[in-house]
């Protein structure tokens, strides 16, 4: 038994077609940070992160759910983040987001309809409407909301990566078993 719940039709939804959502593609300002930038005199910029988000990305990609960073900046600490994560897919200072989430989903023969996205304004639009299953923070783009699926409770940077993540494991029937696994270290069962 879980406490967490989403609607069953969200979930069917969330199940993507045929082998179910096997990539989930993410942006990073707005949808992993709030979308504040903060920089300092030597131009450095300096972005917080969420420890939920990020262990809802280390979760996906232990039940076999690919998540790739596609952002249209580039900075350090964003690299610096993708590095702590672990994540193996991560494309930085990205102009065309559709032609580099087409080319990958080509490279790996996946079809839009098995890819989920998170994205929060005008850039991810593309993205959010060809995915088998878009989601949006509740801070985002009047736009990227009307063509999520789902639009979180938590806004950016604030855990809504996290429920994203924790929907998709959801759907895929995975989040128990994951959860389970947890608890058993926790306690030394």
């Amino acid at each position: 038994m879980t406490a967490l719940h989403f609607p069953p039709e969200l979930l069917l939804r969330a199940q993507g077609t045929g082998l179910g959502v096997r990539a989930a593609i993410f942006d990073v300002d707005g949808v992993l940070t709030d979308g504040r930038l903060f920089i300092g005199e030597q131009g450095e910029v300096f972005k917080a992160f969420h420890v939920l988000d990020g262990h809802g990305l280390k979760l996906l990609a232990q039940a076999g759910i690919t998540p790739i960073i596609i952002t249209g900046r580039d900075s350090a600490a964003v690299r610096r983040r993708v590095i702590d994560l672990g994540l193996a897919e991560a494309h930085f200072g990205v102009a065309d987001k559709l032609a580099l989430a087409s080319r990958l989903l080509a490279e790996r023969g996946l079809a839009w309809p098995d890819v989920a996205v998170m994205g929060d304004d005008w850039p991810d639009l593309p993205l959010l409407a060809r995915a088998g299953f878009a989601c949006a923070p509740a801070n985002a783009h009047a736009e990227a909301r009307a063509l999520a699926h789902h639009v979180t409770a938590a806004r950016g940077g604030e855990g809504a990566a996290r429920e994203f993540c924790d929907l998709l494991l959801m759907a895929s029937g995975r989040y128990a078993a994951l959860l389970q696994a947890h608890q058993g270290t926790l306690d030394g069962r």
